[in-house]
């Protein structure tokens, strides 16, 4: 009897230490599920990125996160492996150990068997007890046969038990071994999708590499165009203040002959000579400028911050002016001289004040531009498709000045490029825009 129980205190010891690790398999499945959700939602903005995305930067960087979630996977995979693979063989020892007491059980059962039927049929038993040398002997001999008959049964009891206790545990098994085989093949499909998704990645490094090698070309072809566009103002300004300069020159030289002509009254007056009006700059190498231009400046400067957005409808500034990262290239930045402004297909670019146009002309990559002068500082308008007006124009506020270029190539983007100038100097045009 004492093993017996011996033996039962230590199946319910393994059946304690099964159960932990069963806990633990369970939690390792948990997390398993855990990371294929995060997977599961890191695809569907893959999904989303193939569309949207406007380079390649973001879904690089979401499979890579993919592939660590896959990792993740495989090694909650492989702990749940190894965990039933312990259980594995606990129950191997369990069985093992029910095997023999199995045996130890039969082969007891057996000796005893044969030996009672050797030894004692039902008038041996009879003998047995009427030969005792007393009635409570009698007794005695009695129990004694009443118990190892009971006996007798337990052990037949036991060994049934015992065989239905390893008839379960070799079903355990097998379900285990079926778990294991299921986690084996889980785990194969999983390596092939991280092989994939590895590739992928490695596509998505070498393309997005392709993608910054062009952005990068585009970029330098963009900034030869806007030193163009650039030099091309610069030197209309030039010529402007040269010329106004020089007007202003000539009415210096006319009033001082005319100084002299009224000194000298035998030298004769002119009177084929126009009179012009005196041209004054607000800077020393500045624009020199009339009374009126000086008034028209003026007013231009009053409004800043109320000056009409040089396009009607609906607007965005798509890039802003001054040194800015770029977008898509980690490490570059990139000078705007103006804004950039984004609107419908088929909208004009208007006049953002009166004035007057001074040039109308063609620069590879912004097509058609417009300067507009106020006094002493410029408007210039450019990726123009067609120019409603030309040089010596008088414009006004909010007047159609030419139609904004639609990039085909560029899903119909429509974009005005816009400067403001103070004689040789650039300024940010948005705080003067309402």
């Amino acid at each position: 009897m004492r093993h017996v129980w011996i033996v039962l205190l230590a199946l319910s010891l393994s059946t304690v230490v099964y159960g932990q690790k069963s806990a633990a398999v369970r939690q390792l499945e948990q997390q398993r599920k855990e990371a294929l959700a995060d997977i599961e939602e890191t695809n569907k903005l893959l999904q989303e990125t193939a569309q949207t995305a406007k380079t390649s930067l973001n879904r690089l960087n979401l499979l890579s996160k993919q592939i660590l979630s896959r990792k993740k996977v495989i090694g909650f995979l492989n702990q749940e492996l190894d965990e039933i693979e312990k259980d594995i063989l606990n129950i191997q020892g369990q069985l093992r150990s029910l095997k023999r007491e199995l045996g130890d059980k039969q082969t007891n059962y057996g000796k005893s068997m044969r030996g009672l039927y050797k030894r004692h049929s039902s008038q041996d038993k009879l003998l047995f007890i009427l030969s005792a040398e007393s009635f409570s002997q009698s007794m005695r001999r009695m129990r004694y046969l009443r118990e190892y008959a009971d006996w007798q049964k337990r052990q037949a009891n036991d060994i049934m038990e015992k065989q239905a206790e390893i008839s379960s545990k070799q079903a355990e098994m097998e379900k285990t071994r079926a778990e294991k085989r299921t986690l084996l093949g889980t785990r194969q499909e999983e390596s092939k999708k991280l092989e994939s998704e590895e590739a992928s990645q490695k596509e998505e490094v070498q393309l997005l590499n392709k993608k910054q090698k062009d952005l990068r070309a585009d970029l330098q072809k963009k900034h030869r165009q806007a030193e163009a566009l650039n030099r091309q103002i610069e030197k209309q300004i030039a010529e402007e203040i040269a010329r106004a300069e020089a007007e202003a020159k000539a009415a210096r030289e006319r009033r001082a002959r005319e100084q002299v002509t009224e000194e000298d009254k035998t030298v004769p007056e002119s009177k084929n000579e126009p009179i012009r009006e005196e041209r004054v700059a607000d800077t020393k190498g500045g624009y020199a400028m009339t009374k009126a231009e000086k008034q028209l400046s003026d007013h231009f400067a009053n409004n800043r911050g109320r000056l009409p957005y040089p396009v009607a409808g609906r607007h965005a500034v798509v890039a802003t002016f001054g040194e800015q990262q770029h977008q898509e290239l980690k490490y570059v930045r990139t000078s705007n001289s103006g804004i950039d402004i984004q609107t419908s297909p088929g909208a004009d670019a208007r006049a953002v004040f009166n004035g007057e146009v001074t040039r109308v002309f063609v620069v590879p990559g912004y097509n058609n531009s417009v300067i507009v002068r106020h006094g002493n500082y410029l408007t210039v308008y450019s990726n123009l498709s067609q120019v409603y007006v030309k040089a010596g124009d008088r414009v006004s506020t909010r007047q159609a000045i030419g139609r904004i270029y639609s990039d085909p190539e560029d899903g119909n983007s429509t974009i005005l490029h816009f400067q403001l100038w103070k004689e040789k100097t650039k300024l940010d045009p948005q705080p003067w825009l309402e």
